[in-house]
């Protein structure tokens, strides 16, 4: 039989599978939307280091957005296990009950309405603006922006990644429509009237798993 140890590494190794299995979901469907802030600071960086290679400083940048993604990653891997261990999520198809769906619906519709989410869509839909109010010069700088630039990100889109607990977090249909969303919200024209308009609709979607349930 195994012993504590065993069962303590199986674990651990079971949990760090989910964390990277949420970080590469995290990868695909936000780099396409943060692609134009990196490219403007890469642009930015050839024109201020003409006489160097700025491509260190656009990796650090990248490394930085990815990384808040990947601390994202860490809590939304202990979300699912902890969800799973109440018996909330189903383990064959990592969806959650509709009565918890239903919550997390509504509280993504409300996130949609908040001040707080009109900041964050604000900074991922400007990045000159970004560039403009977070520049910080050097490698150790570049690093700091791309956390920071991450940060808002993740401001923007957390709860919207949590609605992968309701339609099943290995969903690739879904997968792809909520990284499509996300990036008509943060490039496309009225990205903050889209943002508005989900949140209504999620509150109605809400309002109707409760009473299907």
């Amino acid at each position: 039989m195994p012993g504590m140890h065993d069962m303590v590494t199986g674990s651990a190794q079971s949990f760090a599978l989910t964390v990277l299995m949420w970080w590469t979901m995290m990868i695909g469907m936000m780099v396409p939307s943060a692609a134009p802030m990196i490219l403007l600071f890469g642009s930015v960086q050839r024109r201020q280091l003409a006489a160097e290679n700025p491509t260190l400083r656009v990796v650090l940048f990248a490394a930085g957005y990815l990384a808040t993604w990947g601390a994202f990653s860490v809590l939304a891997a202990a979300a699912q296990v902890e969800l799973t261990r109440l018996a909330l999520l189903a383990p064959m198809n990592l969806t959650v009950t509709t009565r918890v769906g239903a919550l997390f619906v509504a509280l993504a519709g409300v996130y949609q309405l908040t001040p707080l989410k009109d900041v964050c869509l604000r900074r991922c839909r400007s990045p000159a603006e970004f560039l403009s109010g977070h520049w910080r010069p050097g490698n150790a700088g570049a690093l700091r922006m791309g956390v920071d630039h991450g940060a808002y990100c993740v401001g923007c889109c957390w709860l919207l990644m949590g609605l992968l607990f309701v339609v099943g977090v290995m969903n690739l249909l879904w997968v792809a429509a909520i990284a499509a969303f996300v990036l008509i919200e943060k490039l496309l024209p009225h990205g903050e009237t889209t943002a508005k308009a989900s949140g209504l609709v999620l509150l109605l979607l809400a309002a109707y798993l409760v009473f299907i349930a």
